[in-house]
């Protein structure tokens, strides 16, 4: 049975985007998309819309409106098919608008490469046992998933202007679930069979503005989840799907982003309503795809709000 409506919230940095309708599976009746700022956060995002429209909505694929948020906050999107019984299957991309820095302000990779090497991530691996791997390398992952328990995150050469913390969250409750750890602290379990379910990474101190995490995940039965910010927290479609693959790095802000990985593919249309924010030049914001289901939310790739 399809739903008749549904709403998801999506979490926006302090700027400008553009909200676009991409695309729906009915072209012939479309459902609407109506844009909305979270109660909580009206008094810091405004929505600007064309002169000829009084309501936040995108009618059909190729529609757009602009977001401008003065602090973080979010958005609500409701979609609702245009007749009873109708298609919710839709594509709305979140696009950061920029007019650029001026030169003095960009990205140094002298100033700030050294601060970006030397990080290492551990994570204990149900049936194979703890496993280190360097920056932007795979810990289980799409080729060979398998149960991660736990992670420690060390990064020797780390700068002195910023420190991180993370946590995990465990399938079933325990006292390191959503503990929250210091740099080189094991986060989560050994030999317990408490996967991993939701992990959070987030940089503080006086330089944390200059750097950014990257990071990638894969939860069972799941597409890849990127995200990008000086704060990444992720889960699963239902978050209770185990963490079968994980991998992190530091850049420095305005480092030239690598290539999103693919989506993963489908043996039937997918029949989604996604919800996804495209590469933008500030590489401050962070990015995720966010999915809506006819049987469900989950989580989609972008890459990764």
């Amino acid at each position: 049975m399809r739903r008749s409506r549904q709403t998801k919230s999506v979490d926006v940095e302090r700027g400008l985007l553009l909200v676009r309708y991409a695309t729906a599976d009915d072209g012939g009746s479309p459902p609407r998309v109506a844009i909305e700022v979270s109660p909580k956060h009206r008094k810091n995002i405004e929505l600007v819309l064309s002169p000829e429209h009084a309501e936040a909505v995108l009618w059909q694929p190729g529609a757009c409106l602009v977001v401008r948020a003065h602090e973080a906050g979010q958005l609500l999107v409701d979609v609702t098919p245009s007749e009873v019984g109708g298609s919710t299957a839709a594509t709305v991309k979140l696009e950061s608008l920029t007019q650029g820095e001026p030169e003095a302000t960009r990205w140094s990779e002298t100033t700030t490469e050294a601060g970006v090497e030397g990080l290492n991530v551990l994570g204990h691996v149900a049936g194979i046992g703890d496993v280190l791997v360097r920056t932007d390398e795979w810990i289980a992952g799409p080729q060979a998933p398998a149960r991660i328990e736990g992670l420690a995150i060390k990064w020797p050469d780390k700068p002195a202007s910023i420190d991180i913390a993370y946590s995990v969250k465990l399938a079933r409750p325990h006292a390191a679930s959503g503990r929250a750890m210091g740099l080189g602290d094991y986060a989560g379990t050994r030999g317990r069979a408490l996967p991993i379910v939701g992990v959070t990474i987030e940089l503080s101190g006086p330089g944390s503005s200059d750097f950014q995490l990257v990071g990638e995940a894969a939860f069972l039965g799941s597409p890849l989840v990127r995200m990008i910010g000086t704060r990444i927290s992720v889960g699963g479609a239902t978050g209770r799907e185990p963490l079968v693959g994980f991998k992190l790095r530091v850049d420095g802000v305005g480092a030239p982003l690598q290539p999103e990985p693919p989506s993963l593919r489908r043996n039937k249309p997918s029949g989604d309503v996604r919800v996804f924010r495209a590469a933008g030049a500030r590489a401050s914001m962070s990015k995720r795809v966010e999915s809506f289901l006819d049987s469900g939310p989950t989580y989609r790739d972008v890459a990764s709000v």
